[in-house]
């Protein structure tokens, strides 16, 4: 099968980032693609003003692409943050803060997928107390995902580059997803199966796929080393995609690479134009 039995969607936050981003929706579209998902895109603030929520809206359905995942508030990212929720104080209050926000602006556009980053460890601060806190900001989240019947995605993230994050491997992400289940009992948490981040920790990929794909709610792919586009790498990707489709996944794969020293719009070329849209 190879490419050619995924629904795709393209995220903003990582490609098509050398244009404003009221103008990336649109220029996704124009390159082939009907799904598109972001990061939280106003880094400073977890409360934007209405009419910049109301612009982002207008953008995405103006472009006639459909928003299929959004994450909360998680701080600078890129940069040195890598989530708030866990995190005393101020932090954990804007996450707090943005929950409803992204929830009611995620529900607006019938977005069903909404991401939690954990956050990194705080020096001085026991990692007892922030997995407590998590799991309280994480039940908080899991809540509003339900109320517009959305997943909560939990992800794990690679050590080389997130060396402060605790949840580098997929079985310590899996292990907060049934904590969440526990504490909420909705069942609506899922783990975000990132490929790139996942061969980055030396997991064996295929077992990794055998084990979790049924606790799995979106995956999200680029190609290592270089987190590049599929075929700039040494990643099997088409394989791997296929393994996850025969083991019953068939929700969205997130293109969550970098375009390299060119246009984002040239960097789908692995991807015939005839499969980038959503069947």
């Amino acid at each position: 099968m190879g490419f050619a039995e995924q629904r795709f969607n393209v995220n903003l936050s990582i490609l098509f980032t050398e244009l404003p981003l009221l103008e990336r929706p649109a220029a996704a579209a124009a390159a082939g693609f009907s799904a598109v998902e972001l990061w939280w895109p106003w880094v400073d603030s977890p409360t934007p003003e209405h009419s910049e929520l109301d612009a982002l809206k207008k953008a995405i359905e103006d472009a006639g692409v459909r928003l299929t995942g959004l994450n909360f508030y998680a701080g600078e990212l890129p940069g040195p943050d890598r989530g708030a929720l866990s995190v005393p104080g101020a932090e954990s209050e804007r996450f707090r803060a943005n929950i409803d926000v992204a929830a009611d602006f995620a529900g607006s556009l019938g977005c069903t997928a909404l991401n939690a980053l954990y956050g990194n460890r705080v020096d001085g601060v026991d990692p007892a107390e922030q997995d407590a806190l998590a799991l309280e900001n994480l039940a908080l989240a899991a809540r509003a995902a339900d109320r517009i019947g959305a997943v909560l995605l939990i992800e794990a993230l690679n050590k080389p580059e997130s060396p402060r994050y605790p949840l580098v491997s997929a079985p310590a992400a899996v292990e907060v997803v049934d904590r969440v289940d526990a504490a909420t009992g909705l069942g609506n948490a899922r783990f975000l199966m990132d490929l790139y981040h996942l061969s980055m920790n030396g997991e064996d990929l295929p077992s990794v796929i055998e084990r979790y794909a049924p606790r799995t709610g979106h995956v999200q792919i680029a190609d290592n080393p270089g987190r590049g586009a599929p075929g700039t790498g040494s990643l099997p990707l088409a394989d791997l995609l296929d393994q996850l489709r025969k083991a019953g996944y068939d929700g969205w794969v997130g293109l969550e690479y970098k375009p390299g020293d060119r246009p984002s719009a040239e960097a789908f070329g692995w991807l015939p134009v005839d499969q980038r849209a959503a069947r």
